[in-house]
């Protein structure tokens, strides 16, 4: 879902890298070809902690965290740290200023009334960006996703942290509940044409720790996701954006879901259904009803920030609104971002994502 944003960094930043300029097709670029590149195809095993690291030969990838928290007045938030790669080159990784990678964090604090952004630029190869394993360690600049945990998992037990002038957050994030591969065993399927990610999540993340907005302080908890990732050629030159929705519900089941929109022709619907124990099931666009209710005006732009949510074969019949319609990322690459609140057939939490607006 994060595919437009670390894709147009990458025009942005690769003209000095001895490599011509292309016209852009479809959304973001991805309907160009990137033969150079490592392909997606079905069928591949995933192994960790190996696929926690970076995967050369892919084009794009991220690691990506959001978290709704409440403080002890009942207060909400919502949280979020992303670690984009955009490879310029399907060549290994190699250090110094030869490097053809280009590393791009975001981090958001959001509330009921206040949203901040921030992002954070850097080239591979000279440390000031990277992701590296044993132990696992994410980070651009002092912003990093950090493991704590000394068991055979390394996600058990991590440290988010982000800052800029507005806002911070440090965040201990446990789960010891097991990843979920996304779409059909990790393949997930972004087009009928076949672009696909391979893409797997945790969850079941829950975050404690300090939240800080305009100097005021908030010890904060809640439920936590993250997402990670990666491919070469996700989307056609025929998809214009996305929605995304990660929702935590309160009876312990977990729900991603995707809307691709295109040019021409219904959007391509997908997503999981994650059972309380992270056993999982691949929905379908016929599975899934989502419609966008009511509308604000954000940034010169109509975005939907109310959305109708059915799954009947799940029973679920629910209403998402957004905590703070003004959650605008006001970056160098703009678009929506923040978290939702549920009612309906089931309570609950999550986040929404929307691009190509």
């Amino acid at each position: 879902m994060r595919i437009k944003l670390a894709l147009m960094l990458l025009a942005l930043l690769s003209g000095g890298c001895d490599q011509p300029a292309s016209e852009e097709k479809g959304f973001a670029g991805m309907g160009n070809q990137a033969a150079a590149f490592t392909p997606v195809v079905p069928g591949r095993a995933f192994s960790f902690p190996a696929d926690h690291g970076p995967h050369d030969g892919f084009r794009i990838e991220w690691w990506y965290i959001t978290a709704n928290l409440k403080d002890e007045q009942g207060h909400e938030f919502g949280a979020q740290w992303t670690l984009f790669r955009s490879a310029l080159s399907a060549k290994p990784e190699v250090t110094g200023w030869e490097n053809q990678t280009i590393w791009l964090g975001h981090a958001a604090v959001t509330s009921a009334t206040v949203h901040h952004a921030a992002e954070r630029y850097a080239r591979g190869g000279v440390g000031q960006a990277g992701v590296s394993l044993a132990p696992f360690n994410a980070w651009i600049d002092d912003w990093r996703f950090s493991s704590q945990s000394t068991e055979a998992d390394p996600l058990g037990e991590m440290q988010l942290s982000a800052r800029d002038k507005a806002f911070s957050y440090q965040l201990r994030l446990t789960s010891h509940r097991p990843l979920v591969l996304q779409g059909d065993k990790g393949f997930s399927q972004k087009s009928e044409e076949g672009q696909a990610s391979y893409y797997y999540s945790q969850p079941f993340f829950q975050a404690s720790g300090l939240l800080e907005i305009d100097g005021k302080r908030y010890q904060v908890s809640g439920p936590a996701w993250l997402d990670r990732e990666w491919s070469s050629q996700p989307l056609t030159a025929n998809q214009t954006g996305w929605d995304w929705f990660s929702l935590h519900l309160d009876s312990g089941e977990q729900v991603m879901l995707y809307r691709m929109r295109q040019k021409d022709g219904e959007p391509y619907l997908t997503g999981t259904w994650i059972d309380a124990q992270g056993q999982t099931q691949l929905l379908h666009g016929p599975d899934i009803r989502l419609i966008p209710q009511d509308t604000a005006s954000v940034a010169g732009r109509s975005m939907p920030v109310r959305w109708s949510i059915q799954i009947p074969g799940k029973h679920l019949d629910i209403v998402i609104s957004a905590l703070n319609p003004g959650a605008w990322m006001d970056l160098r690459i703009p678009y929506w971002e923040g978290p939702v609140r549920l009612s309906g057939s089931h309570g609950g939490q999550g986040y929404l994502e929307m691009t190509g607006y």
